[in-house]
């Protein structure tokens, strides 16, 4: 077997010390790093390649990603979370990338026991004989609790070197990362807003209602207030003037309409879906119910409203609002 391998690197301090127990045996490293439609930008990944002298390349993931996030094979954890089925879709992806690139094996950061949803012994021996990459793939932070793999049968890595570790506690890997000389230790965190009940509320809104969706719907899920208004109709508001200003860019003809406070303080809002007098009426109705008064006094509330590459205002009655719980997304 060639001395090279691929690393999946998200940045966090498991993936950082996989790579520096294999660097120390003197394998080369072409790290890996998935950009999806619900983790960070991966700024940590780009800065860890560096602090650890290895190429990385940044793939982004496509709408094939979001048919494994709305039917995972096994299932969801607390939130829409299908960690097994995304490790399973990743590492798939990645043994494509070894090809590429002239590697031999792979390694990944998992610890045995350390998340409940993808990484207890079972899920691993999943992902290895749903991936095929059984042999190939190495965990260096559990390996010895582990079958051999092909690296280690073949000398090409020695299981000596490798480590036994599971279970929650970081207090192994953060020794080791002192023992490395590692100054920048990474907090724990999932990096995936799918493991976020609030997120995994609107994401099942997409699935349960919508027949057709794209990347464009699932970045709305990021951020603001979201309302269902009917089986073909939503309304997403900002929270703040950033917010706001996002909302503003993702307005779409064809897919959305948007209404933007005038004369007075409020949120901008995006309708999407089906626009009928109804819809339009709601969508104003919670607008006006998180919004302030006018800046003169006395002055009846005026939208900018823009639908199908038109552009006009709309007048609002004043005192025009909405309990917005009525219109909450289902929270199961």
């Amino acid at each position: 077997m060639k001395k090279k391998a691929v690393a999946l690197l998200s940045g966090g301090l498991d993936s950082k010390l996989a790579i520096r127990i294999v660097q120390a045996q003197g394998i080369e490293i072409e790290a890996l790093s998935f950009k999806t439609q619900f983790n960070c930008c991966n700024d940590e990944a780009g800065q860890a390649a560096r602090e650890l002298g290895v190429p990385v390349t940044m793939l982004s993931t496509d709408e094939e990603y979001l048919r494994v996030v709305e039917k995972p094979k096994y299932g969801y954890g607390r939130a829409v979370n299908p960690c097994t089925d995304c490790r399973i879709y990743m590492f798939a992806l990645a043994a494509k990338f070894m090809e590429k690139v002239g590697a031999s094996f792979m390694i990944s950061g998992e610890v045995i026991g350390q998340r409940p949803n993808s990484q207890m012994k079972r899920q691993l021996e999943i992902i290895d004989r749903d991936t095929g990459l059984g042999g190939l793939l190495v965990r260096p932070l559990s390996a010895k609790l582990l079958p051999p793999t092909k690296p280690e049968i073949e000398g090409i890595l020695d299981r000596e070197k490798l480590h036994g570790i599971s279970g929650r506690s970081r207090k192994e890997l953060i020794q080791m990362a002192h023992d490395f000389g590692m100054k920048d230790i990474p907090q724990p965190s999932t990096g995936c807003l799918l493991t976020e009940p609030e997120v995994g509320f609107r994401v099942k809104d997409i699935f349960k209602n919508q027949k057709e969706y794209t990347r464009w719907d699932f970045d709305l899920v990021k951020f603001g207030r979201h309302f269902r208004l009917s089986e073909n109709a939503k309304v997403i508001l900002g929270k703040s003037e950033e917010q706001n200003l996002k909302l503003e860019a993702y307005y779409e003809e064809g897919k959305s309409s948007l209404f933007i406070p005038n004369n007075f303080y409020g949120p901008s809002a995006l309708l999407i879906g089906e626009l009928t007098e109804e819809t339009k009426d709601l969508a104003i109705k919670l607008l006006m119910n998180y919004s302030k008064k006018p800046r003169v006094e006395g002055e009846e509330p005026v939208l900018d409203f823009k639908t199908g590459g038109e552009e006009s205002q709309v007048s609002v009655a004043v005192g025009t609002s909405i309990n917005p719980v009525d219109y909450q997304l289902e929270r199961k």
